[in-house]
């Protein structure tokens, strides 16, 4: 099995500042667990790291898709593999950082053997959430796999739409492909560290600040340029994302640009929410606190999970 270092935690938690961190103690390249950094174009909406970041330590699964593409959780997968197979070829520490649980879900934990994506059925639930919304769409959901809907919420349009794609596509309910496909062989050993906010409200001061941030620095410019194509539009999951989905609304004049902040801040601090209830039922986790961060104590757990390997005890910051 691949050694590696998954970095997890909410929206907003630090994690991009602690990964570089470990970057300058370790020999590592850093692998992107982010849904929304896979797409060109989406550069502050998304928090992607700077080029001058990215030049000092290689990163790897962001800016691989034009936003018009789906990137399902099974393309993630495959190209994540690739990635840790060539950075362990290479006598380097495979990072994984982001947020996504879905993806490090995929990775840790191998998926079932579901039923190929089906664009045209995705266009028509895509079609119906628009007219009815996606809690009308989840409801649909429960009454065709209620063991599905039991675990996914209302709120995640993704995952709704593809259970019931598969649902549509096949006649057999996701959770019984789930049953069906049985557990596969990990291919990774991995050491997972978990950012975990001590204090909710200090969290969801640093989600408003960091977005009054992507104001300043341009967000809007950025989501207009994606609204102003006429291959873009509100059904795909690029533009579905959270922040992307309020500013195309405000820029269509279904929002206030008041109430586009708000819906935004809510929406992130929901899907912080979601996040962290992941990380609290997923097992084996090291967790670390964000205030302050012991960073000596992560540093001494990375030596100890990845061996005494002398290809392993030296960072960017001594190459």
């Amino acid at each position: 099995m691949i050694p590696a270092v998954c970095l997890m935690g909410p929206t907003a938690s630090g994690k991009t500042e602690l990964a570089l961190r470990i970057a300058a103690e370790f020999p590592c390249e850093i692998i992107s667990v982010d849904s929304v950094m896979v797409y060109r174009h989406m550069d502050i909406g998304s928090a992607k790291p700077g080029a001058a970041i990215r030049q000092a330590v290689p990163h790897h699964l962001i800016d691989i898709l034009d936003p018009v593409e789906i990137y399902s959780v099974a393309n993630f997968r495959a190209d994540a593999l690739g990635a840790l197979r060539e950075i362990h070829g290479r006598g380097r520490i495979p990072l994984l950082v982001g947020g996504t649980m879905l993806y490090f879900r995929a990775l840790l934990r191998g998926l079932s053997n579901l039923p190929r994506a089906n664009s045209r059925i995705r266009e028509e639930i895509s079609r119906q959430a628009k007219k009815t919304g996606w809690k009308a769409v989840h409801a649909q959901l429960a009454q065709v796999d209620p063991k599905a809907a039991l675990h996914i919420h209302p709120n995640d349009p993704q995952r709704i739409g593809r259970a019931l794609e598969v649902y549509r596509a096949s006649g057999i309910p996701i959770s019984v492909w789930h049953v069906r496909s049985g557990v596969p062989k990990p291919v990774l050993r991995a050491l997972k560290i978990a950012l975990i906010p001590q204090d909710r409200s200090l969290l969801h001061q640093r989600i408003s600040e960091r977005f009054d941030e992507m104001l300043k620095g341009g967000f809007l410019g950025e989501v207009e340029a994606l609204w102003r194509r006429e291959d873009l539009h509100d059904g795909l999951p690029s533009i579905r994302s959270v922040g992307y989905r309020q500013a195309w609304n405000y820029l269509g004049g279904v929002y206030s640009y008041e109430t586009m902040r708000e819906k935004v801040l809510a929406a992130t601090r929901q899907l912080a929410k979601r996040q962290l209830t992941w990380l609290r039922s997923e097992t084996g986790l090291t967790r670390v606190s964000t205030e302050p961060c012991d960073i000596d104590n992560i540093y001494h757990t990375i030596h100890s999970h990845m061996g005494t390997s002398t290809c392993y005890t030296t960072g960017t910051r001594n190459q």
